[in-house]
């Protein structure tokens, strides 16, 4: 059977176009741990991205997700991950090619 109307893409090239971005910038990244709420819940607050996108943060935030196996958010350009997971997102931002942490 033919290939009617069938498109491929490659959305490698545009995936590191986009993380490029993200690098260009130079502030610098702060990650700190907060207890919050009643019961006093520890959670991992990542600030100071340098990127105003929010696809590319959601992009990064699912990707640090599945690296430190623990659910999180985003609010407000910054990054929420349940638990202390300062480390572990060091770890995982250092992989990514952020160096001014």
């Amino acid at each position: 059977m033919g290939k009617k109307n069938w498109i491929e893409f490659d959305n490698q090239e545009k995936k590191s176009e986009e993380t490029a971005k993200v690098d260009n910038k130079r502030s610098k990244i702060n990650i700190s741990k907060q207890k919050k709420g009643k019961k006093g819940k520890t959670v991992t607050l990542i600030r100071g991205l340098g990127t105003e996108d929010e696809i590319l943060l959601k992009e990064l935030l699912k990707k640090i997700k599945v690296f430190c196996g623990t659910g999180g958010t985003l609010i407000d350009r910054n990054i929420q991950l349940q638990g202390d997971m300062v480390s572990k997102s060091i770890e995982f931002l250092r992989k990514e090619g952020f160096h001014n942490l």
